[in-house]
């Protein structure tokens, strides 16, 4: 005999589940937007060669507006997971120089990867741990115990796509802020190097030539990213040995 709690209950159950999909479907249509309506032809290089005199003259009349506007673009495509986001870094570094332009990578790339982080902490966590929660518990409790060391190499080394660093940490259960300081600081040498590449866009386009994107696989530049992510390291590196001495 079913009683009035249990149906309650019941009836209870399936708006919490459909609530926790609601922001996947808003996620997914907004992707698929972006792509229909031809987003993806707009975070390009041409387009910022073609318009990039329009694009100056209105940066400069409105340059405020276009700070805002520019960190406000790189959230959204960081917290949607849009492809285009190193021509947003190169075009920061186009319109507000390098110094300028990391602050501003920075601060947007960071909020968009909070804004992910809890939308798949709140609709995918629980969906998550049903499944493999005891096949990762021993992987999430390690993760937890070091998260900042490991987020900081995650975030340093160009390893992964920086959509999947957003979303698997908020799956092990990493702290909201040891997650967005680890995101804010890991981010910075990535931010600094293709401002600067964009700081001499103009130079670029003169010769007709196009930006060298790997620039930051090279050793003169990635050698230094390895180092802080070894430093990072170092605390993880130590708590093992000294436990491993204690045994």
């Amino acid at each position: 005999m079913t009683t009035t709690n249990d149906m309650t209950e019941e009836t209870a159950n399936p708006p919490k589940k459909k609530a926790h999909i609601v922001p996947l479907i808003i996620l997914a249509c907004a992707i698929v937007a972006f792509f229909a309506l031809g987003g993806a032809d707009y975070l390009s290089f041409e387009t910022l060669r073609d318009n990039r005199d329009a694009i100056l003259e209105w940066t400069h009349t409105h340059y405020l507006l276009a700070i805002v506007a520019f960190m406000l673009a790189y959230h959204v495509a960081v917290m949607f997971s849009l492809p285009g986001a190193v021509w947003l870094s190169l075009t920061g570094g186009f319109l507000f120089g390098t110094t300028q332009a990391t602050l501003y990578i920075v601060i947007g790339a960071t909020a968009g990867a909070v804004g992910i982080f809890l939308l798949a902490r709140y609709a995918l966590y629980d969906f998550f741990h049903a499944k493999v929660g005891k096949t990762l518990a021993k992987m999430e409790k390690g993760f937890q115990e070091d998260a900042l060391s490991y987020m900081l190499v995650l975030r340093l080394m160009p390893l992964f796509p920086f959509w999947l660093v957003n979303l698997v940490p908020a799956l092990l259960g990493v702290r909201l802020s040891i997650f967005t300081i680890a995101t804010f600081i890991g981010i910075i040498p990535g931010a600094f190097v293709y401002a600067s590449v964009g700081s001499g866009l103009g130079a670029v386009f003169d010769e007709g030539k196009t930006p060298d994107l790997g620039i930051i696989f090279s050793p003169e530049i990635l050698t230094p990213i390895i180092g802080l992510a070894v430093l990072a390291l170092l605390p993880v590196l130590y708590k093992k040995f000294k436990n491993r001495g204690k045994a």
